[in-house]
């Protein structure tokens, strides 16, 4: 499950050889409001709608077995280790994103996950369950998502013309909701039917055919002929990190996240079977929970979003959206009939579907072409922090409180801690500029911050 952010404004021409609206694919025209989106856009659709189901059944299956064989302590390693090298490899290959086709970059990164769910469902098969032998299987995984990541979030802001983003995203999260809807409940009802095994063969299964599709998407990206050498990667490396830095709206709403997150990111992973298990429950209630999230986020982007940003606007939108969130994951800990985490579950993900529509549209436009996947990477790296030291500390306090207690707090805090995005300087005029204001923003507002583009 994913938390999703955005980001500011000021005039300026957009000139030289990056500017947004010079680097688009030469397939790419632009078209009328009321136009059908690019048959490209369909595809990528298809695509990703297949490779968030198969990605979401690993989160179902493979938690649960850490729980049954190892506990919570190894629940805990395990969510700390993969942050940590999630948190180092995403800055260290961001730098593929910018350089090389982006169809190919997806389609290999998801035949590594493939390679390493094969591992995983050997280990099952032949009843061997060791941390540090799954950790050594599962880090091929956090390597691939370090690639797979920024290069998928930025592909669709370069298929589609800045009026048509909205749009285009909304009609992305729908596909990917879908996806995180149908594959928890098919992880959760095989798991609960079959066994760990069969249910993580299943899963590399799905992760070959999410591979086999991504190579139909078009081709996106430059394929630079010329080797790199390390001094150019660590240099492409530290200007999308430069970048992240130097624009104070991206700054700031950055940091609340990765504060925010800290808190959130064990309310929707670690915290989530332990729950389960607490009251009881099946393997098949982890999964209805991962549901219910999903379809909430579907929900959200079919209808609520955009009907909530018409009501309030985007600003109120992202806050309130952010502060009912954490208060909803709260909820989910304090519950003590399913149905009710259910539920819970369920309105954070419209809350979700909402945050995403006012932030990642806003956020992808300003930053330049050339810059998108590393300083979405940025972005995700400081989440991967976040994530590596949200379960470290929820360890800590489970090891004092309760499960309920510990959740409770969590959602809480995360809410609170959303709410400082009011402070950040420049944030609520920036929501409010229109998508044909805000392309390439960041470059014209910030010329010094691209140097290297």
């Amino acid at each position: 499950m994913h938390h999703c952010s955005a980001w500011q404004a000021a005039p300026q021409e957009d000139t030289g050889p990056n500017a947004a609206i010079l680097m688009r694919p030469p397939y790419f025209e632009p078209v009328p409001h009321n136009s059908p989106l690019p048959p490209a856009f369909a595809r990528l659709l298809w695509s990703d709608a297949l490779m968030v189901l198969a990605l979401m059944v690993g989160p179902v299956v493979i938690p649960w077995w850490i729980v049954h064989e190892g506990g919570a302590a190894d629940l805990a390693t395990y969510g700390v280790v993969v942050s940590a090298v999630s948190f180092l490899a995403i800055p260290l290959l961001s730098p593929l994103g910018d350089r090389f086709e982006k169809r190919r970059l997806i389609a290999w990164g998801l035949a590594a996950f493939a390679l390493a769910a094969a591992g995983t469902a050997s280990l099952a098969t032949l009843g061997h369950y060791q941390l540090w032998v799954l950790l050594s299987f599962e880090v091929v995984p956090v390597l691939a998502m370090a690639v797979i990541a920024p290069t998928s979030a930025s592909f669709v802001a370069e298929l589609v013309p800045p009026t048509r983003m909205a749009e285009a995203l909304l009609r992305q999260q729908t596909a990917q909701a879908l996806g995180r809807m149908v594959g928890p409940v098919l992880g959760g009802m095989v798991l609960a039917a079959t066994s760990t095994a069969l249910t993580l063969w299943m899963y590399c299964g799905l992760l070959v055919a999410a591979a086999l599709l991504a190579r139909q998407l078009p081709v996106i990206g430059v394929q630079h002929k010329q080797p790199v050498t390390r001094a150019q990667w660590w240099a492409d490396m530290r200007a999308g990190v430069r970048a992240n830095w130097a624009v104070p709206v991206e700054r700031g709403w950055t940091l609340v996240n990765a504060v925010s997150w800290v808190f959130l990111f064990p309310t929707f992973t670690l915290l989530v079977p332990l729950k389960v298990q607490s009251l009881g429950l099946s393997a098949l209630w982890l999964g209805l929970c991962e549901a219910a999230l999903s379809l909430g986020m579907l929900l959200g982007s079919l209808w609520l979003a955009k009907h909530w940003v018409a009501w309030q606007g985007r600003y109120a939108t992202r806050i309130t959206a952010a502060l009912v969130q954490g208060l909803a994951l709260a909820l989910a800990g304090w519950a003590s009939e399913p149905v009710l985490m259910v539920l819970a579950f369920a309105v954070a993900g419209l809350c979700n579907a909402a945050m995403v529509l006012v932030g990642m549209t806003h956020r992808m436009l300003a930053r330049p072409v050339a810059f998108r996947a590393r300083m979405t990477a940025g972005a995700i790296m400081t989440t991967k922090l976040a994530a590596t030291l949200g379960p470290a500390l929820a360890g800590l306090a489970l090891l004092q409180w309760s499960v309920s207690a510990v959740y409770i707090s969590f959602g809480l805090i995360g809410a609170l801690a959303s709410l400082a995005l009011m402070a950040v300087p420049g944030y609520k005029a920036f929501v409010a500029l229109e998508h044909h204001e805000i392309e390439g923003w960041y470059q014209r507002a910030y010329p010094k911050a691209f140097v290297d583009a």
